[in-house]
């Protein structure tokens, strides 16, 4: 994966939407627009619903109603009303709100199964996502409420009330009610027409979104993770023999080379690995050193699975009915969100396994017995100041916590819709664990790189590796070194949002 620097513009047509392209318009405000070759797709499965409705036909979701209710026709007056209180209906999510980049990334993956063509809605529907994403207005969207399966339908009703003008929109700092925002952004309300509410709800898009954020979130975590080992490693007078290409390439596994040759990178040229090269008795380094690439490679590889789950997911069609264009309205199962859900629990793993690697290297950094002669918890007055030990409590706390968000969601199922659904993916679930799990592993990180930085300061004036050197300049931009006893919340913090903003990953790695 690579990463967005440029926010140019981003065309959707249902079938090349990448994760970049969904974290440059929900994160960084990239313009979406609404590909020329995805209107007559459109434009024909939408007839094909047309017809259906002026025939009379019986059609699931389109002239009956929605699970456990598909068996009670509708009358034709009464379609519009269905589809509307299909919204309403399924507006019950409670708890806190979306971020307002998954709230985007969530409006953007919606136009684009419609612009795929196999929803039969009208392309006004996507239009008028593309226009609120461009004038910066989302909706609030509880992040509780959906298991995954008919898709995520209640985060997705959330939004779909806001195309309708019901409900509140959001632009920065100003909210009004839906129909106020969206005129005075010169957009306008949709009146809904058949098959329509059903198009905006049914789908995987929710926690699709977040599964594509997290993954940018996940692949710059695990650089920060080489550069801050690579800073212990040299704190602690570590070696790099352990990284030696031959070591990685007889065992053959890809993420492990692709961490090692990392590691070997961020410590070339270090003078305090040429100091103690001869005559140290240590044989071998403990495992949250020697092994970095054994741990951090299989996350390498555990993003690599799930980004390319995820990035299927983002122009998969879907809805239920799918809407084809030879004249057929098939009813299936696409909606259900095994898939991602499966790659979200793997990204929790393998992201834990992080967080729990960089909680024991700051323990050895801190650790008066096996820090290698550096001061107890860092501090040259210890005893009257504590130093860096409760940074490694606050480490410990949330590793320990990883651990448990790790537990997967996607193995459990409860029946809903009168036992219609009776084996749903909790995917959802699946996706808000992992949001909490790298905010986590952040925060780890941010404590691991500001107590190496200590320890480096302690082997002055020799030099660490030119990748770890980096390291520790860009952690003294942002905190001073740690003399007497200080508050360290607010350091923490301040790395923590460095790493999240691309401070470390683009300077230093």
């Amino acid at each position: 994966m690579t990463f967005p620097r440029m926010t140019l513009p981003v065309e959707i047509d249902g079938n090349t939407l990448t994760i970049e392209d969904v974290h440059a318009v929900a994160a960084l405000g990239a313009p979406v627009s609404l590909a020329d070759g995805a209107l007559e797709r459109i434009g024909r499965t939408r007839r094909v619903v047309e017809g259906i409705v002026a025939r009379g036909e019986v059609a699931y979701g389109v002239t009956t109603g929605f699970g456990k209710l598909s068996e009670i026709a509708i009358p034709h007056d009464r379609l519009a009303e269905l589809q509307v209180n299909l919204v309403r209906s399924h507006a019950a999510g409670v708890g806190p709100l979306l971020p307002e980049r998954e709230v985007r990334a969530m409006m953007l993956l919606r136009a684009n199964v419609i612009a795929k063509g196999h929803s039969g809605a009208r392309a006004d529907i996507a239009r008028l996502l593309c226009g609120m994403l461009n004038a910066g207005l989302h909706p609030p969207v509880p992040e509780q409420g959906s298991v995954g399966a008919s898709g995520d339908l209640a985060p997705l009703a959330h939004l779909a009330l806001s195309l309708i003008g019901e409900g509140e929109l959001r632009q920065g700092e100003l909210r009004g009610p839906a129909a106020d925002m969206l005129r005075a952004a010169g957009l306008a309300p949709l009146t809904l027409e058949p098959k329509e509410g059903l198009s905006l709800i049914n789908g995987t898009q929710c926690h699709t979104a977040i599964a594509s954020l997290a993954l940018v979130d996940a692949h710059r975590l695990w650089k920060v993770a080489h550069v801050a080992g690579a800073m212990s490693l040299e704190a602690l007078l570590g070696t790099p023999v352990a990284f030696d290409a031959r070591i990685q390439d007889v065992r053959g596994q890809l993420g492990q080379a692709a961490s090692a040759a990392l590691l070997r990178d961020l410590l070339a040229g270090s003078e305090i690995r040429e100091s103690h090269r001869h005559g140290d008795a240590r044989v071998q380094d403990a495992y949250a050193l020697r092994c970095m690439p054994q741990v951090h490679g299989p996350v390498l590889d555990a993003m690599d699975f799930a980004a390319g789950m995820v990035g299927r997911e983002l122009n998969a069609a879907t809805d239920n009915p799918l809407v084809f264009d030879d004249g057929e309205l098939l009813s299936g199962g696409n909606f259900h969100g095994q898939a991602v859900a499966m790659a979200l629990d793997v990204m929790a793993i393998a992201m834990t396994n992080l967080a729990t690697i960089s909680e024991r290297r700051i323990d050895r950094l801190v650790h008066p017995d096996l820090n290698q002669g550096l001061p107890p918890f860092l501090s040259s007055d210890a005893g009257v100041n504590s130093g860096f030990m409760m940074a490694q409590v606050t480490a410990a706390s949330l590793a320990s916590e990883c651990k448990i968000l790790a537990h997967p969601a996607s193995v459990d199922t409860i029946p809903t819709d009168g036992s219609k659904e009776d084996v749903v993916p909790m995917a959802m679930a699946a996706a808000w664990k992992l949001r909490r799990v790298i905010h986590n592993v952040r925060h780890v990180l941010a404590i691991e790189l500001m107590c190496a930085a200590q320890g480096l300061d302690y082997r002055a004036p020799l030099k660490p590796g030119r990748g770890a050197a980096r390291g520790h300049a860009l952690v003294r931009v942002l905190v001073e070194p740690l003399g007497r006893d200080r508050v360290l919340s607010g350091d923490i913090i301040r790395l923590a949002d460095a790493i999240h903003s691309g401070h470390f990953t683009e300077q230093s790695a």
